[in-house]
């Protein structure tokens, strides 16, 4: 089963030297890399979000194996929808995905459904992809769209997934794709963002999904956010890290309606 790029052209480069230089001109760091527990990165067009993606990735020292927890914008597929097998392809080649591991989860916790509709016309986990084959070439993935608003759902989606990733013999890693505030101003992204980052950096899975859900934050990746904290808090990491957040008017000159973007480490 492979999954062929949907957004090449549109979110990213479709020429592979482009989209390779493009990609790598935003990986350049010259301090050292520190291992995560889990990452947190923005999955807009490139010309907007991927100077914060670059610098979050560029930071993280990513093991083989990768959990990727992206949001469901179409409202295809089942609510938690996985990718069990085969490979996702961009322009820079395939990427394998880790069926062993993709079992295990499905295994583990009974609301994942091998579902390939779900990720058919889904943009926010592949647009990971490129700056994954760039600086963790070999790495083997598990797509998760996490469609479900249920706090109960995304909290045992959340427990298994530590209990798995805890159970296996070599490290793994969990990746969320999310943006932060939708076309809000410059001035109430910022402070809106600031509510959930501050529950972020706590690792606080509850605040996050009660501070999104109350004050309308319009965040599109709370919910695997609200899983991934859940599964980091069982896995010991007891801080985030915010390394770099933007907003779409720092491209465009225009802050009176932008998307903002984070990138996080857990530790």
């Amino acid at each position: 089963m492979l999954r062929h790029p949907a957004f090449s052209g549109s979110f990213y480069p479709d020429d592979p030297e482009t989209l390779r230089r493009d990609v790598e001109a935003r990986l350049e760091r010259t301090g050292p890399r520190s291992g995560v527990t889990a990452l947190m990165a923005p999955h807009a067009g490139y010309i907007y979000s991927g100077g914060v993606a670059g610098n979050t990735y560029a930071a993280a020292d990513l093991p083989g194996r990768l959990v990727i927890l992206g949001p469901n914008h179409t409202g295809r597929g089942a609510p938690l929808a996985l990718y069990g097998g085969g490979e996702w392809e961009t322009p820079l080649g395939r990427m394998p995905v880790d069926e062993d591991l993709a079992d295990r989860l499905q295994k583990a916790c009974p609301l994942l459904e091998v579902d390939v509709e779900a990720h058919s016309r889904e943009h926010a986990i592949e647009v990971q992809l490129p700056f994954l084959q760039v600086c963790a070439p070999g790495a083997r993935i598990v797509p998760v769209c996490v469609g479900t608003p249920r706090i109960t759902d995304l909290r045992v989606f959340g427990t298994a997934l530590a209990r798995v990733i805890s159970s296996l013999e070599e490290p793994a890693a969990i990746l969320i794709s999310s943006d932060m505030t939708h076309y809000e101003s410059r001035e109430v992204a910022e402070r809106q963002d600031r509510k959930a980052l501050e529950a972020l950096e706590r690792v606080d899975a509850t605040t996050l999904y009660e501070v999104v859900q109350r004050e309308r934050i319009s965040m599109c990746g709370v919910y695997p956010a609200v899983a991934a904290l859940e599964a980091c808090r069982l896995l010991g990491a007891r801080s985030g890290e915010v390394l770099a957040y933007a907003t779409s008017g720092d491209v465009t000159g225009d802050f009176s309606r932008v998307v903002a973007y984070a990138g996080m480490h857990f530790h």
